[in-house]
């Protein structure tokens, strides 16, 4: 994953909340989780396609989660080269940066939504009940897969 000019070295990463965003072009899954704790919750799915709206929403989560970095999913092919979607991730990644001069970090987000299907499957929700928290929980995954992956962050 692409490191950013942004992104400070883990020893001089703060400890607070961070929010983590799965990207998608009709939906935002988003989770939130504490650094010391190490531990990623779903959140809230931002249902639009409105630039305007989302960042509104975006705005409001920040406003009142009051977050020290955010965590953006970063999806590649499963040969781990990126595609489309990677490109506009990255370009929201950057736009989250640009609008709350935040840290924004990437993870890897490949399989992510598949994962959260499964998990909301075997507890027991049917496709109806799934499809309103799947995006929320593919963030969960994402957040949870970065903690895991910088350990020295806490």
């Amino acid at each position: 994953m692409p490191e950013t000019a942004a992104t400070p070295p883990p020893a001089a990463r703060p400890s607070g909340a961070v929010l983590a965003f799965d990207f998608g072009e009709k939906r935002i899954g988003v989770a939130i989780g504490e650094t010391s704790l190490a531990q990623a919750h779903p959140l809230t799915v931002i249902n639009t396609a409105a630039n305007a709206e989302r960042f509104a929403a975006i705005a409001a989560l920040i406003k009142e989660w009051q977050p020290v970095r955010l965590v953006v999913g970063l999806p590649v092919a499963l040969d781990g080269t990126p595609h489309a979607m990677t490109a506009r991730c990255t370009r929201f990644a950057n736009q989250l940066r640009g609008r709350f001069a935040l840290a924004v970090d990437y993870a890897e987000e490949r399989l992510s939504s598949f994962e959260a299907g499964q998990f909301l499957r075997e507890s027991g929700h049917d496709a109806r009940s799934a499809r309103d928290k799947i995006d929320a929980v593919a963030a969960q995954i994402i957040l949870q897969s970065y903690f895991e992956a910088h350990p020295d962050a806490r």
